[in-house]
């Protein structure tokens, strides 16, 4: 079964020139293209692919902008005539990122590597491009003024209410999103993501230790050194779901 795909390009040159080359690629089916980020998002709203072509200079918003507006960040391949992205692009753990004209050997690579990662996640039974819960290994593209990443849900330890905002724990990173805890609560999986408190989610594969606090709540230890108080009305839950 062929791969879907969507190219999205400003220039009408470089998506053609695109799907050209992508005709000797018989396992990658475009089904759709977009001149710019608004229409992006809409195509792949509409047919879910499991990898986008994506230009990054174009009118309006970025390519970053496009992922950005994104709960989920299907695999992406960049695709760009300005170099100086090149790092940036690789920083956020892009699959591949592919200079204009785009070469053929360069795209057999960055489609080579999209298999990999492909396989890699069939057999940890992890390919999942559903709009259900997002799961440990969904990606979520995370941007920060010019900073940007994609991490693995599982990697998040702790999402912490900051007004409409959510700021982001991974690593040693704490970036803000433009999310609120509320709506991020309603796509993450909640055998997993738990809502601790009014100000806090934690991720329960991170929790180090626990302890009784004040009020008849919990005092929680994350492994990245964070510690959470679990609200009174909340422990309840909680005991039951550490079986505790």
């Amino acid at each position: 079964m062929a791969i879907s795909a969507i190219i999205i390009d400003d220039e009408r040159l470089a998506r053609n020139e695109l799907k050209k080359l992508l005709q000797e690629h018989s396992d990658i089916e475009v089904v759709d293209e977009a001149t710019n980020v608004d229409e992006g998002l809409e195509k792949i709203e509409q047919h879910n692919p499991e990898l986008i072509f994506l230009d990054i200079q174009m009118p309006g918003k970025t390519g970053f902008d496009l992922l950005s507006e994104l709960d989920k960040a299907p695999k992406v391949i960049f695709t760009t005539a300005y170099d100086e992205y090149a790092i940036k692009a690789f920083e956020v753990n892009a699959l591949d990122y592919l200079l204009k004209p785009v070469e053929p050997k360069r795209l057999s690579d960055a489609i080579n590597k999209f298999h990999d990662e492909l396989n890699k996640e069939k057999a940890e039974g992890n390919a999942n491009y559903n709009r259900g819960p997002l799961n440990e290994n969904d990606q979520v593209f995370v941007k920060d003024g010019e900073r940007c990443w994609f991490v693995k849900l599982g990697d998040i330890r702790l999402f912490e209410s900051v007004g409409n905002y959510a700021k982001v724990f991974f690593g040693a990173n704490k970036p803000l999103i433009l999310k609120s805890l509320n709506a991020l609560e309603e796509r993450l999986d909640e055998r997993m993501f738990f809502r601790a408190n009014r100000k806090h989610i934690i991720n329960l594969r991170w929790v180090e230790k626990i302890e009784p606090y004040f009020n008849g709540g919990l005092l929680v230890d994350l492994k990245g050194g964070e510690k959470i108080e679990v609200s009174r009305r909340q422990t309840v839950k909680f005991k039951e779901m550490m079986s505790l």
